[in-house]
């Protein structure tokens, strides 16, 4: 019997109802649950396993934290990273289905710009090579290049050579169909559901974001999870 699948989620205090809407959407879907955690930049610090110094103009506590998942994951089968500001619709299951264990990594590899100057709470959207790759990563943990990002390497390098994931061949870097990583706002919306959409430019949990994409998906998710939170509590 196969190991359930571990997921991080990106965590950010700003952005918790983000975090939980997202991980009760996996659970929703999902025949069989898989592990899912929580990434917090202040536990990886109290654990030692963070160190770089406080970046004040990161556009989250976990842009470079996200890299530390197989480390922490420590498991030969695959893993998964995902941001907070996601929405899952189907079965996470499927999507490691018929996957090449020669690959380092899975992600959808996007090829856009975008389309606005700003994001979420009024963050200036920045524009580089293979942006929004590592937004969404299957890591295979028995892959010599993850086994090889070592938190000294998390901590090290560049945060172009993390996110461009340079550090691992593109041979090795396998792709994903657009459905497990669509960017709301940034594509058309198609004429099925996406799997897993990604309000990359800011969901409807932040005021100015009410009339995006999905929206309406997004809040029927946060009230059956509030909901679920307050029979638990009565």
């Amino acid at each position: 019997m196969a190991d359930k699948l571990k997921i991080y989620v990106g965590y950010d205090k700003r952005e918790d109802i983000a975090w939980q809407v997202c991980r009760s959407s996996i659970l929703q879907h999902a025949a069989e649950a898989p592990e899912i955690y929580p990434l917090k930049q202040d536990s990886l610090r109290e654990l030692g396993l963070y160190t770089r110094p406080m970046d004040k103009g990161a556009a989250t506590e976990f842009s470079l934290t996200r890299f530390l998942t197989p480390y922490l994951a420590d498991s030969d089968g695959w893993v998964l990273f995902v941001d907070c500001d996601f929405l899952f619709t189907t079965d996470i299951a499927r999507l490691t289905a018929d996957l090449d264990p020669s690959k380092a990594v899975y992600c959808v590899q996007h090829d856009y710009v975008p389309r606005t100057s700003q994001k979420m709470d009024g963050q200036v959207q920045t524009t580089y090579p293979r942006k929004n790759w590592s937004s969404f990563i299957l890591f295979n943990g028995a892959h010599p290049a993850v086994r090889a990002l070592t938190p000294r390497v998390v901590n090290t390098a560049s945060p172009a050579h993390l996110h461009r994931l340079s550090w691992a061949e593109d041979d090795a870097i396998g792709g994903l169909p657009l459905g497990w990583n669509f960017l709301e706002g940034e594509y058309d919306r198609p004429s099925e559901l996406p799997y897993a959409i990604h309000y990359t430019n800011g969901g409807p949990w932040f005021p100015n974001c009410q009339d995006v994409d999905y929206a309406d998906l997004w809040l029927a998710a946060r009230d059956r999870y509030l909901a679920s939170v307050g029979s638990a509590a009565a």
